[in-house]
Parts: structure tokens; sequence; C-alpha cells
């Protein structure tokens, strides 16, 4: 770890100050039931300072020896049913150890030595209730098949280029080379069998021809002429087709090309700038276009992701239903992945920014252009997103909103007017003689008036103008 690149708190990262058992046993569990994820211990959190002057997160602090951690780490496993197997690094960086463990998803789910169940979500390790176990339990029983070694298949059936893409982005993110052979990289983040067989995630990553192996497993763009499927006579309303193979993140990109060049309206120049004008928020869109080929079920292979745009919509659809505990009704709140190992790597390969943030940024960009928030429909086999084009709708008159607000939802508003969003941190910047409670009442009142939109949970809350 260098001082230049510095971690922060995310769904994979967890920063950690002290080592203290506990949490440790905490997060170790709340990551092989989740993602996985990166622990650094001995490092500056993300804990907010009243007076700004707390080290940077991910800053080493020192005070944590060797021999001191090791006993730790045999007390936090001891707290942990079954142990969660980590593989840990110390590092030395200006004077002080830092310790990295890393974690898996794991094929078992854990719990604590009290019987809480935790997730990682966001930055939170954050607790299960009872149904929530059993729908994770359900889907621990068929297994991960993104981790299963693809029959047939073998390590020269990657593509040297793509893995030679990969690479070049993955550096970028860490700032430093690659010390060590590739081959073991791709084991360590189960891409690849120490035997040397690909796995599904690996060879839809990497694979020369991924379809080859798994059947349907690209993507299919169609854009229809009017609102229906069908035109008047029953035939297909489809004015431009196109079909998209290869690794996913090719995929992603090929298709994103496609809707960029169908979503743009037009342009317009202020001055020397440049702007361009979208039929969607072309952000949201995106998200959804990542979000779906990271979390489909490759399992089912009789039909392919399906992105389809009519005059009045554009609908986003994967196969399979919603994974693990997730829900249309906590979906904004709550974060599960069925294909960890994609998503990690789509992650490092830089086409996913911030794990857990898809479907709030696409409330907020959909909300913030003018349109409904995107549907959301699921059933047992496939998962769509619905962006209605609010421009080919009749106008629609706003309710009734009551703007009245006291002194300080004014400046909370004044902020909004140049921020896209604002915190409660953000808030209490603006307001720092006021307790956190009445502030939180504040955005409440202004939520309840229908003037702010509520997006996330906890730590990860924010508010966006309605």
């Amino acid at each position: 770890m260098r001082d230049t690149i510095r971690p922060r708190s995310s769904q994979l990262t967890a920063l950690l100050p002290t080592a203290d058992a506990g949490l440790l046993a905490e997060t170790l569990v709340a990551f092989a039931n989740a993602d996985g994820g990166t622990l650094y211990v001995g490092v500056a959190d993300d804990s907010d300072t009243a007076d700004g002057g707390a080290p940077a997160p991910g800053t080493p602090i020192g005070g944590l020896y060797p021999d001191e951690f090791g006993e730790i780490v045999q007390q936090a496993e001891r707290l942990c049913r079954p142990p969660v197997p980590a593989r840990w690094e110390q590092v030395e960086t200006g004077g002080a150890f830092v310790f990295v463990g890393r974690v898996h998803r794991s094929t078992e789910l854990h719990t604590l030595h009290d019987g809480r169940v935790l997730v990682r979500a966001g930055v939170e390790n954050r607790p299960l209730d009872g149904a929530k176990v059993q729908q994770i339990l359900a889907s621990r029983s068929t297994g991960e098949y993104e981790a299963e070694p693809v029959p047939g298949a073998t390590r020269d059936d990657f593509d040297a280029d793509t893995l030679r893409e990969f690479v070049e982005m993955w550096e970028k993110r860490q700032g430093r080379p690659l010390s060590r052979p590739l081959d073991d990289v791709l084991v360590e983040m189960g891409w690849l069998l120490p035997g040397g067989q690909p796995t599904v995630a690996g060879i839809l990553l990497f694979g020369k021809n991924p379809q080859a192996f798994i059947p349907r497993s690209g993507l299919t763009f169609v854009r229809f002429d009017g609102t229906q499927v069908h035109r008047e006579g029953g035939d297909p309303g489809y004015g431009r087709r196109v079909e998209f193979s290869g690794p996913l993140a090719h995929i992603i990109q090929r298709a994103w090309d496609i809707l960029q060049d169908e979503i743009r309206v037009g342009a317009v120049v202020r001055g020397l700038e440049r702007k361009e004008q979208w039929q969607y928020p072309p952000t949201a869109i995106r998200e959804a276009l990542v979000n779906a080929v990271a979390h489909r079920d490759y399992r089912m292979r009789g039909r392919a992701i399906e992105v389809r745009m009519f005059a009045d919509r554009l609908e986003i659809s994967s196969p399979g239903g919603l994974p693990g505990f997730i829900t249309v009704d906590n979906i904004v709140d709550e974060h599960f992945s069925r294909n960890p190992r994609i998503v990690n790597g789509l992650f490092q390969w830089g086409y996913i920014e911030e794990l857990g943030l898809g479907v709030d940024l696409m409330i907020q960009d959909m909300v913030n252009a003018g349109h409904p928030p995107p549907q959301f429909r699921a059933s047992d086999y496939a998962f769509t997103v619905v962006f209605e084009n609010v421009h080919q709708r009749q106008p629609i008159k706003p309710a009734a909103v009551d703007l009245t607000t006291n002194e300080r939802q004014a400046k909370a508003l004044t902020y909004l007017q140049k921020n896209e969003r604002i915190t409660n941190r953000d808030y209490q910047t603006l307001c720092p003689d006021v307790t956190a409670e009445t502030l939180r009442l504040d955005l409440a009142d202004m939520v309840e008036r229908g003037v702010l939109l509520k997006i996330g949970e906890k730590r990860g809350t924010y508010y966006i103008l309605k």
C-alpha cells in the first residue's frame, strides 16, 4: 500500500483503525455472507470530525504490531461460526504496520457467536432478520454457478488482449503495477481454478468466445418504431436490432455506444461549450445496463439480456429473479450480488464506480431530469427496469407543494440549487450550531411535504429536490 493511493470504505473495503476482535469478527462475517472484500487494519477510517483535523481515510496510524495482531485475529476467528477464511498480509509503510485481509464470499452462511447474521451493505455491517436469513440460505443451497469450472474450457480460451486491457485498468485503479504472476491473481479472484481451468466468471469476463461455452450470455438491443412490439398488421415493429457477444466488458461498451446514439437528441452550444441533449439521463441508463450484465442469472440459457427501446419508454431486462433477500421494496436500501466474482471484475475494470449505489443513481438522475423514477418489475425468471420518456406523455399538473420553510431549511434548499444532493453532514456544516436531531427533523419534514426525495439509508442517506 502506498501513501499516495489510500483506500476508502465501500461495499468491498473496510477500514479499521484498531484491531478490535469483535469488530473484526463482524466484518469478516459480513464480507463472507455478501460479496467478499478487503479489510485494512491500522488505518484511519471515514469517521466524521468536527474540526476536520483527522488524517485522511486509509492513512496508516501505527500502534499495532504483528504479534499482537496475530492473537487478535485468532480471537476474532473464534467468534465466527464457522470460522471465516481470510488471507492476511502485513505491510510496513511510514514506520507503521498495516494488516490487509482478503475475504471471498463463502459457500456457507456465517454467524457470530451470539447468533447474529451480518452482511456488508455499502459501508456498514448490517444485521439480517430471520426471513432474510432464510432467503440467503435458499440461495446458498443452489451453489454459486459463476464459481463452477467450465466443461471443456482451458486457460488458452482466455483472450490475451482482453486480459492485457484488464491489467492496465487494474493497475491504474490500484495505483501500482501488478507485481505477481497474472494467473495467481486470476486464481485468487475466482476466475481460474488452481489446475488452470476457467470458471464461469472467468470465461465470461475474459473468454475469446464466452457464448460458445455459455449460450445466450450476450445482449440483444431492439428499437421499436412505436409503443408496442408489433405493428397493427401483426408484423414485428422494430426498426433496429443488434446482437452483442464477447467478454462482458466489451458487451457493455458496445451496447452503451449504441444506446448513446439512440438516446442522444441533439446538442446546444453556449459560447465555446457544447452540451449534449438526451432523451433519458445517460448515467441512469448506463447504471441499469451494467447492473443487468453484472447481476443476471447466467444459469438461464434460454434468453439473453434484452434492451428494448419504445417511443415512450426504455426497458432493460435480465434473466433471473432478484438474488438473495433483495425485493422490489428494499432494492434501494439493500445490496446483494448474485455474481460477486463477476461484479468484482467489472469493478476493477472501472465499469462499476461504487457498489451499492446504482439504483440510487438511477432514481436521482431520472428525477433530476424531470422524468418519473424508474419502475422495477421482478418475477421468478426476470428482472426489468423501465424508464419512462416523460416527453412522450401528456404533461401532468404537479401537486401543490408547501414551500414554507424555516431559515435552516431555506439554507438547505439554496445549497441544493447549486449541488445535486445534500447529506446530513452537509446540513450540519451549513448549520453548525443546531443539534443533529433538529436537522434530521427538518429534512424529514421536507420529505413529508414533498419538497425533497430521500434516497438510501443510514450513513448512505442523501436528499434531492423532488
